[in-house]
């Protein structure tokens, strides 16, 4: 039962709903926009001045404002459709129907929608439509795909995949380099979100969900992580010697201690804690990963 405080204030409001988007988020995706214009797509030297230029460029600001708002509209859309199965995983983190009313959040969903589209038109149409795509995927993720084994999980992944990839649209040069970037992104989210279904079974099987560890069990989809685990380095490989980048190689074989750190707790963890843990690790990995844009 959602247990609903007397007198809402707005600092409750504001908290929540900052909780709702998941600000840190958010953050990190205009981090690493901004990060991979300054070291991945620019070609000029690295120094102050380009720093600033690269921070007051309207495109980019754009770019970034709109990523951001389709986004945050994904996760209210999410929250809104996962307020029963959220009471049973994390009850103390509901916001909807707590501190947002239901249809208060629905209507932030959709002008968040619409501004992130017509945001993408204020810079060309191509970003636009990658935009559009992305408004499209969250609606059939949060409305059909989120309850059906792995194609939510891949939706999720193709749709940070999409953070970087509307950078590659906007940008003409160093677009191998953003693929490969945008491929790590995708395999590193892909394996998180399945370990994530594996800390909520509990609350998903009760709610009907068909996720991968309701179907196949635990243990079989950790075997399906580790394929992926093995899939995801031998392709980051053969992207990085494609560019004839001996740098990148040594790079992600260094990213490939922590890689090999999450592998080591995936075959040991059995409790919802443990997923948790290698949850938030598969974020560092990401972080770690976006930071070696400066040695490329």
């Amino acid at each position: 039962m959602l247990k609903t405080p007397r007198k809402v204030t707005y600092r409750q409001v504001i908290l929540g709903f900052s909780r709702l988007i998941r600000w840190p988020n958010l953050a990190i995706i205009v981090f690493t926009q901004y990060f991979t214009r300054f070291f991945l797509i620019s070609d000029k030297p690295l120094s102050l001045e380009h720093f600033k230029e690269i921070l007051l460029e309207k495109n980019l600001g754009l770019i970034s404002l709109a990523t951001v708002l389709i986004a945050a509209s994904g996760y209210i859309i999410n929250d809104y459709y996962d307020i029963k199965i959220d009471l049973v995983n994390k009850p103390d983190r509901v916001v909807i129907g707590r501190y947002i009313k239901r249809r208060w959040a629905l209507l932030i969903n959709q002008i968040f929608n619409g501004s992130g589209i017509v945001l993408g038109l204020l810079v060309n149409r191509r970003v636009a439509l990658v935009n559009l795509a992305a408004v499209f995927c969250l609606w059939l993720y949060a409305n059909k795909l989120k309850r059906l084994a792995f194609w939510g999980n891949l939706m999720v992944a193709i749709l940070t995949g999409f953070s970087l990839l509307v950078l590659a649209v906007y940008y003409p040069g160093h677009q191998k380099e953003v693929w490969v970037y945008a491929t790590f992104s995708f395999f590193i989210t892909l394996i998180r979100e399945i370990i994530k279904d594996m800390e909520d079974v509990k609350g998903d099987e009760r709610h009907g969900c068909r996720t991968l560890p309701i179907i196949w069990g635990i243990a079989r989809t950790k075997n399906l992580v580790f394929a992926f685990i093995a899939v995801f380095i031998s392709i980051l490989f053969t992207l990085s010697v494609q560019l004839n980048n001996v740098r990148l190689s040594y790079i992600f074989l260094l990213l490939m201690i922590p890689v090999g750190f999450l592998t080591y707790k995936l075959v040991y963890a059995d409790k919802p804690s443990d997923f948790a843990f290698l949850s938030n690790a598969c974020k560092i990995i990401m972080l770690l990963g976006v930071l070696t844009m400066m040695a490329t």
